[in-house]
């Protein structure tokens, strides 16, 4: 029954693709149940659900940060700025493969986070991609694609900490249940060196690590497969950037977002803020991990791990739209009374896209009162074989995010319930170096790959919403463009890697190159250009005074 809630939402939004109506439904199906199967009370607890999805405070950060960047964003675009930056980049992006390589590599420039980096690199880079005639779903997939992966696996992000607690508080709850000294006081070794073993699992982390380079694979050799075949041919031969019918997350066509007449097109005043944005993250991130920490125990990772990410975006998202708005005003392009405007007219935009991820947090506080996430770890038994537990624990992680359409509660389930599993199996006797070792992190590390993994397929995760928003593309198209490609890449990860380098038979390096190596092997067989057989529109698509045409 616990699956049930979710199950409905995922499977009406994908069918009908009306996604408030289906995750409403879920929500109120969940609190139907709850309430004993009492359609009145139900309904009374389904708005519960909502109002504390939203007074919850860490929710609360990510919509208020959402908000003004979205203000930001609408100031940009009111003065001019978007214009001006795309026409910068258009000197870079003169065709759709460059276009979207730059849309791939920017990932690397705010890599500490993936909420800022779906958010920014949308917004920012939408106009280029317009003017190239590449899709809303190829964009939304590029960026979600490069932003939970890039987090995941890279040592300086906002997930390091998170991950690090959850291992350390696995391991020091063994070792204080452990009645044998010897093994007590190694798993108190493995507790204290947590980052260690963090940092030893991420080569072990393959689904996104392959997902990384699948984006650019399909870029480089211009090959497409699936519905995302059908959204490029459609908006390459101008039939739209979005799917005719479709509700994007965001309406970025509003025209109280459109410049003046005769405004100057200035490209910093759309770079500076965005640049404020993402160095004042990066100062706040600093101030408050290091506000708890001593001088000798600041190191980047310390600190990163012990700082507040919700607040950095908020204060890095306020600077954002406080620069954005004195920069025109100063320069007399709009007045303090236009500017404002602009910023509500931003903020606007976004609210389609706030409803959906309110009611995405509503779901996720009905599976965790009705225990969707512990009830699919209790599926992991304890007679199972040592070297599919890695594997296994990867489907399960899957299931757990696409379910509540969360991975980092996903990871706060499953930590706690898998990690002593591998120990009572045998893996890790001795911890760093010792028997099996490989197979615990194995283990460590697929549950970080399969929360990512199942965050990339659901309709109901808040990376995808935020993805569809920041990218002003259809929710369920996103989802239906880019559930192909993540199970293609899930695939290939658990063949090549998760079981089989877990088990120590390959190293994991080779696996991911054996996986890149099946990944082009899809692409060359199953793949196709979307532009084989399309009249040539170069002239007209790249000209930067045409309109975009978006359905």
């Amino acid at each position: 029954m616990s699956l049930v809630p979710p199950l409905v939402a995922i499977a009406l939004a994908l069918i009908s693709r009306e996604v408030v109506l289906s995750l409403f439904a879920g929500v109120w199906m969940g609190a139907v149940i709850l309430a004993g199967f009492n359609p009145i009370t139900g309904t009374a607890g389904s708005l519960d659900f909502l109002i504390d999805a939203l007074i919850d405070r860490d929710h609360m950060a990510i919509v208020v940060f959402s908000l003004l960047l979205g203000g930001m964003v609408g100031v940009m675009a009111r003065s001019g700025g978007t214009q001006g930056i795309v026409a910068e980049l258009e000197k870079l992006a003169t065709n759709r493969t460059r276009g979207q390589f730059l849309t791939w590599a920017s990932a690397v420039f705010i890599f500490f986070d993936d909420y800022a980096n779906t958010l920014i690199r949308g917004n920012a880079l939408r106009p280029m991609t317009d003017r190239l005639l590449i899709s809303r779903e190829k964009l939304a997939y590029i960026v979600d694609s490069t932003a939970a992966p890039l987090a995941v696996s890279a040592v300086v992000t906002t997930w390091i900490g998170f991950q690090i607690t959850q291992v350390r508080d696995a391991m020091a709850t063994l070792a204080q249940n452990e009645t044998d000294p010897e093994l007590a006081a190694q798993l108190q070794a493995g507790a204290d060196n947590a980052f260690l073993m963090v940092l030893h699992s991420i080569p072990y982390l393959f689904y996104p690590i392959l997902a990384l380079f699948f984006v650019l694979m399909i870029i480089v050799m211009k090959k497409d497969f699936g519905p995302m075949y059908t959204a490029e041919r459609r908006a390459r031969s101008g039939g739209g950037l979005v799917r005719p019918g479709s509700m994007p997350a965001s309406d970025p066509t509003d025209p109280s977002l459109q410049p003046p007449e005769g405004a100057p097109h200035r490209w910093y005043n759309a770079a500076v803020p965005v640049l404020v944005v993402i160095g004042v993250a990066l100062a706040s991130l600093w101030g408050t991990g290091a506000a708890g920490l001593a001088a000798g125990e600041r190191s980047i990772v310390a600190v990163i791990g012990n700082a507040d990410p919700f607040a950095s975006l908020l204060w890095a998202s306020f600077a954002g739209s406080a620069v954005a708005i004195g920069l025109v005003v100063a320069q007399g392009i709009l007045s303090v009374k236009g500017a404002l405007e602009a910023w509500v007219g931003g903020i606007q935009s976004m609210l389609l896209a706030v409803i959906i991820l309110v009611l995405a947090w509503g779901l996720g506080g009905v599976t965790g009162d009705m225990g969707t996430g512990p009830f699919l770890a209790s599926l992991l038994g304890d007679t199972l074989p040592l070297t599919i537990l890695p594997g296994l624990v990867f489907i399960v992680a899957a299931l757990t995010a696409f379910s509540t359409g969360t991975s980092w509660g996903t990871m706060a389930i499953l930590f706690p319930v898998v990690i002593p599993l591998a120990v009572a199996m045998g893996a890790g006797v001795g911890f760093a170096g010792g028997e099996h070792y490989a197979i615990l992190l194995g283990t460590i590390s697929s549950v970080m790959a399969g929360a990512v993994f199942g965050d990339h397929s659901s309709p109901i995760s808040d990376t995808t919403v935020l993805s569809s928003m920041a990218s002003a593309c259809d929710l369920v198209d996103h989802v239906r463009t880019q559930l192909p490609y993540a199970l293609v890449v899930a695939v290939v990860a658990l063949a090549v890697g998760e079981i089989p380098a877990a088990a120590e038979w390959i190293h994991p390096v080779f696996s991911i190159l054996i996986g890149l190596g099946l990944l082009y092997l899809v692409l060359r067989f199953f793949g196709k250009d979307p532009e084989d057989d399309l009249p040539q529109l170069t002239e007209r698509a790249l000209d930067p005074t045409a309109p975009a045409k978006t359905g």
